[in-house]
């Protein structure tokens, strides 16, 4: 007897929320990487050469188990360095806000001094001159963020265990009305699910695939994520962007996006005069 998925419904609106998010690293990455200022010991680890910053594989681990803890996956390699370079930038503010004497009142909160030093570092940035020309063209170069993206509706079969893919295939033909399948499963639905969503758990190949599949029909498409058996159903366009509609805002996001960058900047090149020993992964 065929059997068919039980219903639960999955709307990931947060997607589009961390997909906004993502799109300020610095940001991010700072949050992260100040959880993991809750210990000295890194300094009693560098007191002979006071420029010295090590990154021991402790901190690798405390930085893969934040990460993981947050986003519910593992780091990737990019993700890893990433994290590391904000980590570093961190230990740079950490120990120039202590050079500024910034720690007085906040010896014990190491946050706080990280804080004050970065919004010394701020402090100390000029933003470069925009005209109308000019925010334009930044606009353009980042009109994904303002566009209204794709909505896609799809349902998702979720088979239980690790089944072989001649029971996949048998389980989709079966699915379509065309044999029998002793697989149980659950159904996931994602009504309006925003394009780029996919894209971040499937792949793009999955995406462009699962656009051109017949209507109501179950298919078997290869992902990022491994096999995924999906019945495509609709999709709404999305639109573009209205720049003079917009424009306060972006003008304000660009301000915000090259004062990041700038800081950054700035932060790295503090942290030129300090040697950085990487003792790799904790085995």
């Amino acid at each position: 007897m065929q059997n068919t998925p039980t219903s639960s419904t999955n709307e990931d609106d947060s997607n589009k929320t961390w997909h906004r998010f993502k799109k300020e690293p610095l940001l991010i990455f700072i949050v992260i990487a100040v959880v993991i200022f809750v210990g000295d010991y890194l300094i009693s680890l560098t007191k002979e050469d006071p420029n010295a910053i090590v990154i021991t594989p402790e901190i690798r681990q405390q930085v893969k188990q934040i990460y993981a803890n947050s986003l519910k996956r593992e780091p990737s390699d990019a993700d890893m360095k990433i994290l590391i370079n904000r980590w570093i930038d961190n230990e740079v503010l950490y120990r120039e806000g202590l050079a500024l004497g910034l720690d007085k009142g906040d010896s014990s909160i190491r946050e706080r001094v990280i804080y004050k030093a970065l919004s010394v570092t701020q402090a100390s940035i000029n933003l470069p001159k925009l005209d109308e020309n000019g925010l334009q063209n930044w606009f353009n170069e980042h009109a994904d963020q303002y566009d209204a993206p794709n909505l896609v509706h799809f349902q998702e079969a979720v088979p239980s265990g690790k089944p072989s893919e001649d029971e996949l295939k048998n389980f989709v033909n079966a699915l379509n009305g065309k044999g029998k399948s002793n697989l149980d499963s659950s159904l996931e639905i994602f009504k309006d699910r925003p394009r780029f969503s996919i894209v971040d758990g499937y792949g793009e190949e999955f995406a462009a695939a699962l656009e051109k599949l017949p209507t109501h029909e179950w298919h078997l498409l290869d992902s990022k994520a491994g096999p995924r058996i999906v019945s495509f159903i609709s999709v709404k366009e999305g639109e573009k962007a209205d720049f003079e509609k917009l424009k306060a805002k972006i003008y304000a996001d660009w301000k915000s996006q090259t004062g990041a960058q700038l800081s950054t900047k700035a932060i790295r090149d503090m942290g030129k005069k300090y040697t950085i020993i990487d003792q790799g992964d904790k085995q």
